[in-house]
């Protein structure tokens, strides 16, 4: 009863590990490796209920039933070395003669092994039961000495194309594949010796931990750093670098989720208006326009180095004061409009700014706060210009 044992607690790790391939609809937010790897992972589902139904059958004496059983096993037993083999060409992305040579390789074992099924009625060649007792012929070895071998190439190649490898991620994960192979050659070489111990069972959930933990996670942290980067890119101002308006729309939500929650802590809100950006469009063209842009944005930068910036129109920014920033707000932004004041005396980049914080109790949202904060940095875009209305801002060198 141990063979069929083994054969449970396989089954049961293979769909633990790999729980995420059983939910229903993800396969088309799988790429092609991974897709390759799903269609395997379930021809092993397959190979694990025959291997346990066999040896429970053949444990039993119900010759019928464990004929069947066996018949099921060497199927998928062999069509999971098909998946694997086809696993591992996509995995690798090489379409050259050797990966065709292995492609050839398990269509064969895989041919072999229905038609040497298919004569095994007619003459045992493969397995027959003698008196409730199992027995094994050359066919049985034909195939699983065809599958070392092929498990052999695959771990040759793997290796080889790991060595190619820069990347260290890519690297291990091309290594590990190789290795499961290694794995599964030797513990076919086990059951070969020792038919009626579940060796291949041991060999599969073995190598199956191995790409799982290796592999399928190392395809996952690949994919999320490409989605972070993708994320990035969309919400990053292509002009300044900072955030840009959908970012901030989020930014926006999370607030406002946070105060309903009664999660958010002390934060403020600077509201910037970079001055006379039409007269500069108008007076010396866009392109010197977009660098006032820019200037202005690195003076706000500049100060507010610890805050997150968000460019939420033309000439409007936003920046968000938390931690340091928020503690020093005041003095920060007192900094700024002194430089600010030079900037119209000496003729430099002028951006306005408003300054409000949130108030717990009285602040249902981020708007709230965003109007006051709005409606003091035009108070003092108005004190900006009195100051120097007769003069148009100069671009900065």
């Amino acid at each position: 009863m141990y063979y069929t044992v083994i054969g449970l607690l396989a089954l049961v790790l293979h769909c633990i590990i790999n729980i995420e391939f059983l939910l229903p609809g993800n396969t088309s937010q799988l790429n092609s490796a991974m897709r390759r790897y799903k269609e395997f992972f379930c021809s092993v589902i397959v190979f694990y209920a025959a291997d346990i139904l066999w040896g429970s059958f053949t444990e039993l004496k119900i010759i019928p039933l464990a004929y069947i059983a066996a018949m099921a096993f060497f199927m998928s037993m062999v069509w999971s070395v098909l998946k694997w083999t086809q696993f591992v060409i996509e995995y690798l992305k090489r379409n050259n003669r050797f990966t065709e040579l292995l492609s050839y390789g398990a269509w064969a074992i895989f041919i072999f092994e229905i038609l040497a099924l298919m004569l095994n009625f007619i003459l045992p060649v493969v397995f027959s039961y003698d008196d409730g007792e199992y027995h094994t012929y050359f066919g049985r070895l034909l195939t699983l000495i065809a599958q070392v071998v092929l498990y052999l190439f695959t771990t040759f190649y793997s290796m080889v194309e790991a060595h190619r490898q820069e990347d260290g991620i890519a690297k291990m994960n091309h290594a590990s594949i190789g290795i499961s192979g290694l794995i599964m050659a030797a513990f076919i070489l086990f059951q070969v010796l020792m038919p009626n111990v579940p060796f291949y069972s041991m060999g599969c959930i073995i190598a199956g931990c191995i790409i799982h933990t290796f592999v399928v996670q190392g395809e996952k942290l690949y994919h999320t750093k490409e989605l972070g980067s993708v994320k990035m890119v969309a919400y990053r101002d292509p002009l300044t670098g900072v955030k840009n308006k959908q970012a901030f729309q989020e930014m926006k939500a999370d607030v406002d989720m946070r105060i309903d929650t009664l999660q958010l802590k002390d934060f403020g809100i600077i509201v910037f208006d970079v001055n006379g950006l039409k007269q500069v469009n108008d007076n010396l063209g866009h392109e010197e326009g977009d660098r006032y842009i820019i200037s202005g944005c690195e003076v706000i930068c500049k100060t507010f180095r610890h805050s997150a910036v968000y460019r939420i129109g033309g000439d409007e920014f936003v920046a968000i004061l938390e931690g340091d920033d928020y503690l020093q707000r005041l003095d920060l932004l007192d900094q700024f409009d002194q430089m600010m004041e030079e900037h119209v005396r000496e003729g430099g980049v002028v951006v306005s700014a408003g300054l409000d914080i949130f108030r717990a109790g009285r602040d249902g949202d981020f708007n709230s706060i965003f109007e006051r904060a709005d409606q003091r940095m035009y108070e003092k875009k108005k004190y900006l210009k009195s100051l120097k209305t007769d003069a148009a801002p100069a671009t900065p060198a």
